[in-house]
């Protein structure tokens, strides 16, 4: 029997973000068994990358609810991402989700890299 832990949201959602999460879960063909996977992985400019896309939930992830949007994240995730917003830019110079991290020391100019 599988066992997911369910906890309070870790990060927020801005509502363009919401807005446009949405608007990805609700085009045709979109697998509805997938859940919005928050996390991070080594690399990048800074030392970190942030990870935001569609993913099965693993073993090891925590599950939480933001404005209708399962989300999971791995467990040891949350030490880097506590408190992070993420946002929907739509604007000529910059289109794409970001990111504010309270927790990152150092980030990269693209704003998908960080450091702790």
């Amino acid at each position: 029997m599988e066992t997911t832990t369910e906890t309070t949201a870790p990060v927020t959602l801005t509502e363009g973000a919401v807005k446009e999460l949405k608007r990805l879960m609700d085009a045709e063909g979109f697998d509805k068994s997938q859940f919005l996977r928050v996390g991070v992985k080594g690399g990048g400019c800074s030392g970190m990358s942030y990870v935001l896309g569609f993913d099965a939930r693993l073993e090891n992830d925590d599950t939480f609810e933001i404005n209708g949007i399962q989300c999971i994240m791995n467990k040891s995730h949350g030490l880097y991402l506590m408190g992070m917003e993420i946002d929907w830019q739509e604007g000529l110079n910059a289109r794409g989700f970001t990111f504010t991290n309270p927790n990152a020391s150092k980030t990269c100019g693209c704003g998908t890299s960080f450091a702790v």
